[in-house]
């Protein structure tokens, strides 16, 4: 799957944050759902325009970012 048939950036839409294309949904939000434990199943339900495509594609663009970016975190020392 290419996740970029489902994300757009538009800086007239949300404030160019990424989002389902077509929609007003940015991938934020459906992460932030399955990062709390909801199905794919209710979280279509409350955004019906989104499909099981759409949400596996926000997967898809989360985990080439966290190829891609790092983010600079402490050294944890073990004693």
């Amino acid at each position: 799957m290419n996740w970029q048939d489902y994300i757009s950036v538009d800086p007239a839409i949300c404030h160019g944050q990424a989002c389902i294309k077509g929609t007003r949904i940015p991938v934020s939000v459906v992460l932030d759902n399955i990062a709390t434990g909801i199905t794919v199943e209710e979280i279509i339900q409350s955004y019906p325009s989104l499909t099981e495509e759409a949400t596996q594609a926000t997967l898809i663009y989360a985990a080439e970012l966290a190829r891609e970016q790092f983010i600079s975190m402490p050294i944890e020392v073990a004693l």
